[in-house]
């Protein structure tokens, strides 16, 4: 008995669990997370320390080995009578040899480079700011898509409960002209006027059914999970409490001005000196004392050191005009950030405007679907005394159908307008 009660519990609970309520909330942040765009955060970020590593290896010690064998047709000597008097006093001056050959190194270690390695630090993390800007700015263009698919499934979903009202309404009064049919009270045509509309209806509902599986199997590509048992929240209808826009793309265009900011720092740093400490070591001959390797021709082992100051002025020539180019890139900036808070404000009257045109819209709706009920029953009992025929009582059904579709539409049209709002203000 116990066992049979466990396996009766089991079975009564795996529609709760198949089942799953969805808000739009939620789809957006899956989809986010599903979103093949997020993969470029990760690649950005690893770029970005690359390239730092690279600049802060700059300031490593650069070290050059190096082999080399020359064969010369002149090489410093001594004068004939200085060698020929040299000669008498017992010391022979050879001079140097034509064949000279050695192995060595150079090592240079920057001690200050005007600030450049700081400017392109500050440039790659610029760079990289802008890329994550307009990956966050495509994955933002998404959510548009993936709330224009929550609000259609919802519509579809109310498309189909409406007709489902519709078709049990065209149920009971074909049972009741059926009954009066029977009875003689009615012909069989009325009968077969509201089966005709009753079959239209139900292919009708066969339709939407169609549609609202394509429209979860977008959402569930969207969202990366199966949403064909998953229940749809419709949203609370609140407006949004400030209207601001907090778009990614003001973002975007902030990180292309600090961009701008670090190139000019660039600029500036490349007209500075640079310093340097510097060192050669070679094992060869001839070595640094040309006296001693005139005497003998022996391989030496020799290093020279020292500081070295460098500045180059080129970049001064090209300053000014570099800067200005710069500045005018940002005038450029400018112009598109003002162009697209325009953009903005007008699509945000425009949605203010609709979202109270709904509204307005729907404080009648409710009167409208009662009287439209009371006329319908109405029509339903003047069919029972003969009064009216049966066309006029379809028109009433369709006109209170049109009647509760549209009071629902217009609910669901409201939410997806603020929603819409909310997305062009980002909130």
């Amino acid at each position: 008995m116990k066992k049979i009660l466990l396996l009766l519990c089991l079975v009564l609970a795996l529609p709760c669990q198949a089942q799953k309520n969805l808000t739009v909330e939620y789809c957006l942040e899956q989809a986010d997370k599903n979103y093949p765009l997020l993969k470029q955060y990760g690649l950005i970020e690893q770029t970005r320390d690359v390239s730092l590593s690279d600049i802060n290896r700059g300031w490593l010690p650069r070290v050059g080995i190096y082999a080399q064998a020359t064969g010369q047709n002149i090489v410093p000597h001594f004068p004939e009578m200085l060698s020929d008097m040299l000669t008498q006093m017992g010391q022979e001056m050879r001079g140097l040899g034509k064949i000279q050959y050695k192995v060595g190194a150079d090592i240079t270690q920057t001690i200050w480079d005007g600030g450049i390695s700081k400017a392109q630090r500050e440039i790659e993390r610029a760079s990289a700011d802008i890329s994550t800007a307009s990956v966050s700015v495509g994955m933002y263009a998404m959510h548009q898509k993936v709330i224009d698919v929550f609000f259609a499934n919802l519509l579809i979903d109310e498309q189909i409960a409406q007709t489902k009202l519709t078709i049990d309404l065209l149920s009971a009064n074909l049972k009741r002209v059926e009954a009066m049919v029977n009875h003689g009270t009615a012909m069989q045509s009325d009968a077969d006027m509201i089966e005709a509309q009753l079959l239209s209806v139900r292919q009708a509902l066969t339709t939407a059914e169609s549609a609202r599986t394509g429209y979860r199997t977008v959402l569930s590509i969207y969202i990366g999970e199966d949403t064909t048992n998953s229940l749809l929240e419709t949203p609370d209808n609140a407006t949004p409490l400030e209207i601001e826009s907090n778009r990614p793309e003001l973002h975007l265009y902030e990180s292309q001005k600090n961009m701008n900011k670090s190139r000019i720092k660039a600029t500036e740093a490349a007209v500075m000196p640079r310093a340097g400490f510097f060192a050669q070591a070679y094992y060869g001959y001839p070595g640094i004392n040309y006296f001693e390797s005139m005497i003998n021709r022996k391989l030496s082992f020799n290093i020279v050191a020292g500081v070295k100051l460098s500045w180059n002025l080129d970049a001064l020539y090209t300053k000014n005009n570099s800067i200005k180019k710069i500045e005018t890139d940002n005038a450029r900036i400018d112009s598109e950030r003002e162009t697209f808070l325009f953009n903005s404000n007008v699509q945000t009257q425009t949605q203010l405007q609709k979202i109270d045109g709904l509204r307005d819209a729907m404080k009648s709706d409710s009167r409208i679907v009662e009287l439209r009920e009371k006329v319908r029953k109405a029509a339903e009992s003047q069919l029972v005394n003969g009064v009216i025929d049966t066309t006029t009582l379809l028109s009433k059904i369709t006109d209170e159908n049109q009647a509760c579709l549209t009071q629902s539409l217009h609910k669901i049209e409201l939410i997806q307008e603020i929603y819409r709002l909310k997305y062009i203000l980002n909130q």
